[in-house]
């Protein structure tokens, strides 16, 4: 397809049309090509705020009271950061195009003022799948549930308007206004109770990670910072081209569907035993902590190969602010549909992908870990070789 070319009155060329999409992602598993890794630098402890109420571990409540808008520790940033660094030399060392995104010391230590709320601080860039997902050729900007995320868009906008201006499309949701209407009162919500969401239907909201995508089909979760408004816009907004299917973990602090639910390749399903499925009919039976539990998915995925992810090794003692240690094992890359990114501690999971038939990338990763994720929420694909389909 012959380029072409769009003048604008002020000047500014726009392509309407590329040989070769610069953005182009339609699942977790084709060929990888580009991606966007995060940084950590500047990253800054949050405020309290009873939306983080709803996931943080009880153990750093105290922390987040007392500390908020400090930095974190430099030592454990610099070392995350070494990890991100090596991270992406690896990615590139297997063929990726690596993207950063643009951070200063001061984009997350500021407080801000909107007609709605008052934050004393920011948090970070280090979690692209947070705020960016990509459907297709569109670039989706989520409207996130926490204050401290608010502007979380910007570290990242210098790259999406060269994506835009490549061809791309980019669509920011309605910004919410995280007014007192969106969260349930502090007083009377209860962490740690199935079902207890913290997020109100006042408005849309949705972190870009609660959806996972398989061609025409992505699978969502209501959780602590999806609401069901968050989920209603996003199917509107991609409209009867693409079915939008919502699962159901019975998990106590939801927050991010790949975590729990990771799709590996065509048929090829990885699931978190923690937090089994109970949307559909049962599609595996299986043995955790010694009893035997069921596996459920809608009817769709009869015939997958489902595998269980292995209990995460990761010391108790090990830090993690916002998540739960099964980061460690679950949240891992495709890079096609046999190379796979481990957290390369993990030596339980690195033999049983190797006994299922992958290819095993293993790269360190647990200085990274205490941030809030692993190698799926630290980047956003931006091209993957392959086309719109079915896999159902």
């Amino acid at each position: 397809m012959r380029m072409q070319r769009v003048v604008s009155s002020a000047g500014k060329k726009f392509s309407s049309a590329v040989a070769k999409p610069i953005v182009n992602s339609h699942n977790e598993f084709d060929l990888l090509e580009e991606v966007i890794v995060g940084k950590v630098e500047g990253a800054t402890i949050p405020e309290w705020h009873v939306s983080g109420k709803a996931v943080w571990p009880e153990k750093w409540w105290d922390m987040y009271k007392t500390q908020s808008g400090q930095s974190f520790p430099p030592e454990m940033i610099n070392k995350a950061a070494a990890d991100l660094d090596n991270f992406a030399k690896i990615l590139e060392a297997e063929g990726v195009t690596v993207r950063r995104p643009e951070v200063t010391k001061e984009d997350f230590s500021q407080p801000y003022v909107t007609p709605d709320f008052e934050c004393t601080n920011g948090l970070y860039a280090a979690m692209p799948r947070d705020i960016l997902m990509v459907v297709g050729n569109e670039i989706i900007e989520a409207p996130m549930a926490w204050r401290s995320r608010f502007f979380e868009y910007r570290p990242y906008r210098k790259l999406i308007k060269e994506y835009f201006h490549k061809g791309a499309k980019w669509t920011a949701a309605p910004k919410p206004l995280m007014s007192d209407e969106l969260y349930e009162p502090e007083s009377t919500f209860k962490a740690g109770h199935a079902g207890a969401f913290v997020t109100t239907e006042f408005e849309p909201v949705f972190d870009a990670a609660e959806f996972t995508r398989i061609g025409k089909d992505l699978f969502v979760q209501r959780s602590q910072v999806t609401n069901n408004f968050g989920i209603e816009w996003m199917r509107r907004h991609l409209g009867p081209e693409y079915n939008i299917h919502v699962l159901d973990f019975q998990d106590k602090n939801a927050m991010h569907i790949d975590g729990t639910f990771i799709p590996l390749a065509p048929g090829k399903l990885l699931v978190n035993p923690k937090r089994p499925c109970i949307t559909g009919e049962v599609q595996k039976t299986f043995t955790y902590e010694g009893v035997g539990k069921e596996y459920k998915l809608p009817s769709m995925f009869k015939g997958w190969d489902i595998f269980i992810a292995q209990t995460p090794m990761l010391s108790p003692s090990h830090p993690l602010f916002f998540t739960s240690p099964w980061t460690a094992s679950c949240n891992i890359i495709m890079l096609d549909h046999d190379r796979v990114v481990v957290e390369a501690h993990e030596t339980t999971t690195i033999k049983a992908f190797q006994e299922w038939g992958f290819k095993v990338v293993p790269v360190p990763f647990r200085n990274f870990l205490p941030f809030g994720g692993s190698f799926h929420c630290a980047t956003c694909d931006i091209r993957r070789k392959g086309e719109l389909q079915s896999y159902f």
